[in-house]
């Protein structure tokens, strides 16, 4: 099979679809497929084994969307089925042109994200799929709807997303739950080792992941404040980076973009990962990894968190937009030990299920469906 993999990001870049799209791309390599990748990115991405290529984002916005169309149409023409993370609605518009089947993985709604950006809409994720909207609002969810139409598989990184993409009266046998996998890093140094390597001294938590308004992070640094003892580490990059920086207290260190593999020995390295976003549609990368090296996860009640983090089990969960909730809830996991330990014993075998062997090749499975063939 020749498979097309799109994505938005890739690696030095953090987020989910520059975890998953290499995932995808190298385990479908690995089984025998042609596999080919278009992204984007700011400079020329790290060789791969396999054909990749990419637009630059130093073109202005419109000149790259028409950019990223043509391409990743003339390289759908020669592919059996196009697998995209991300830039659905290019790769949309692409595949129609090139006539080649499409299965999507929708990790959010973006008409929704669009209409909060812009200012139409200040509500949340599921009141926006029925609410009454403007017309700039209606018609963002109009051309998604469109959009996802145009798949002939929809996969979803949560139960909670898959009930949301149903509501665009998407028949049900095209939408199914991907999860999100958990790395493989058999070969981590011990906990101590790592601690010193980040200089690690006392009570510590990470947040691992891009620095957007979705994920909250006032609320996170508000709750440090109110902790006399406890460092904040935030690893990635984003849009909100220079205003989070500014509003940063003395115990919260910026470390940038680091590899995939560095975030998850940062995590691996501290005492929890904290997530306070105030939405979330998937189950997050950052906390399926977290918890795979066995880092409790505090985090904020939204989307498909909770289909992952079980309070009082393997994490913490709190109400969204509540930096009080947050700090008494990390006040209780430092001043408990006991609960400190039993969480972290949990982490690890919580998460046990989602290998990448077993997701992937569900995965593959939907592909070739798409693609009218069977076996690899």
């Amino acid at each position: 099979m020749r498979v097309l993999v799109v994505s938005g990001i890739w690696p030095p870049d953090v987020g989910g679809p520059a975890s998953h799209a290499p995932e995808v791309a190298a385990f479908l390599a690995g089984r025998g497929h042609q596999v080919e990748v278009v992204t984007t990115a700011a400079a020329a991405p790290a060789p791969a084994p396999y054909p990749l290529r990419f637009v630059s984002r130093r073109l202005p916005a419109g000149i790259r969307h028409v950019a990223v169309v043509g391409l990743v149409a003339r390289r759908a023409r020669r592919a059996d089925v196009v697998y995209a993370t991300s830039m659905v609605g290019r790769t949309a518009a692409a595949t129609f042109l090139a006539r080649t089947p499409l299965v999507v993985k929708v990790a959010s709604d973006p008409a929704y994200e669009r209409a909060v950006r812009r200012g139409l809409y200040d509500g949340g994720l599921d009141g926006f799929q029925r609410a009454g909207l403007g017309p700039g609002a209606r018609l963002l969810r109009r051309v998604r709807t469109l959009t996802a139409g145009r798949a002939a598989h929809i996969v979803c990184p949560s139960e909670y997303l898959r009930a949301i993409v149903l509501t665009w009266g998407i028949a049900p046998d095209r939408v199914s739950v991907l999860p999100n996998t958990v790395p493989r890093y058999d070969d981590l140094p011990p906990r101590e080792a790592l601690r010193a390597r980040f200089g690690l001294e006392g009570k510590t938590l990470v947040f691992a992941g891009r620095l957007t308004r979705q994920k909250a992070l006032d609320v996170t640094f508000a709750a440090v404040a109110e902790l006399d003892d406890v460092q904040l580490l935030v690893a990635g990059t984003g849009e909100e980076r220079p205003r989070l920086e500014a509003r940063a207290g003395p115990r919260v260190r910026f470390l940038g973009a680091l590899t995939r593999r560095e975030a998850t020995e940062l995590v691996a390295a501290a005492d929890g990962a904290v997530l306070s976003s105030s939405w979330e549609t998937g189950r997050p990368f950052s906390v399926v990894e977290a918890l795979s090296v066995g880092t409790p996860v505090i985090a904020t009640r939204v989307g498909g968190t909770p289909e992952v983090v079980t309070d009082g089990v393997n994490g913490l969960l709190v109400e969204p937009g509540d930096p009080a909730a947050l700090a008494d809830a990390l006040r209780r996991f430092f001043a408990d030990g006991e609960l400190r330990r039993r969480l972290a014993a949990a982490s690890a075998g919580s998460v046990s299920g989602l290998t990448p062997e077993l997701v992937l090749t569900w995965l593959e499975d939907r592909l070739l469906e798409a693609a009218g063939r069977s076996g690899p």
